[in-house]
């Protein structure tokens, strides 16, 4: 099997479509309210602390914050259609919310100006070159006030190839289904989408590719980056059944202080 993998992919694939194929677990409420229990229980975070919701996607953590009284969440997406989805709920339960379009390589963001830095939902190992996870951790650290803590939530690589399964299909409502091909080679992952409308046909056909870490691979980048007092936490599955949910169960967090 060959899966050609557009270095760029993750610049167009997470709009509307992406909202539709990830549904499972990025607009489950109850999964996205466990995530966030999960960043007031590991990191030293008070609700006036100044938070930067990395790779955030659609913002549904630090719209969880904002609605748990945080005054102080920024999130920061390459995406312009997340990013806007995020303003329109923002907007709709007046939350004091900042929102930034951007590469999380390069932020423009003034130093030492957050408290936290969250980098959720697996959402690191897209660019295939490793150095750009590297330029995205040493942003992190330089944007981020002196002691101030880092958290990162990926898929635990050890569990991703151990229970690696090369096809996998769901549905979504009635009419959409999500097929998926996978090889794995050496810590990365390709994969073929395809989502279908039983109604309209195909929706979408594309690839991607994830990088893998491992804890002490995690470990070990967090250190050369500048951060120090790491603990690593795995075995995060917040999905209640058995299935496959592609890289978003069997998670691995990782927290880190500013040295």
């Amino acid at each position: 099997m060959n899966i050609k993998v557009d270095a760029d992919w993750w610049k167009t694939m997470f709009d509307e479509v992406y909202l539709l194929t990830d549904a499972r677990s990025v607009c489950d409420e109850d999964i996205t309210c466990r995530e966030v229990d999960l960043i007031c229980e590991l990191l030293p975070i008070q609700p006036e602390h100044r938070v930067l919701d990395l790779c955030g996607g659609h913002g549904r953590h630090s719209l969880e914050l904002c609605a748990r009284g945080f005054t102080g969440c920024t999130l920061l997406d390459y995406s312009g259609y997340l990013i806007d989805h995020a303003r329109e709920h923002a907007a709709k339960y007046n939350y004091n919310m900042d929102f930034i379009q951007a590469d999380a390589r390069c932020t423009r963001l003034p130093d030492e100006s957050f408290d936290h830095v969250l980098i959720m939902g697996n959402s690191l190992g897209y660019i295939p070159e490793p150095a750009a996870d590297r330029q995205i951790l040493e942003e992190a650290c330089r944007i981020l006030s002196p002691d101030g803590w880092l958290l990162i939530d990926v898929t635990d690589g050890t569990v991703v190839k151990e229970s690696f399964n090369p096809n996998a299909w769901h549905e979504i409502i009635e009419d959409i289904v999500v097929c998926r091909q996978r090889k794995m080679e050496k810590n990365t992952v390709y994969a073929r989408e395809i989502v279908l409308s039983k109604q309209e046909g195909l929706i979408r056909d594309c690839t991607y590719s994830i990088r893998l870490y491992e804890s002490e691979d995690l470990v070990l980048l967090l250190k050369q980056v500048g951060f120090e007092s790491i603990r690593v936490y795995t075995d995060f599955s917040p999905h209640r059944y058995k299935g496959d949910y592609g890289f978003m169960n069997h998670r691995m967090l990782a927290v880190g202080r500013k040295s």
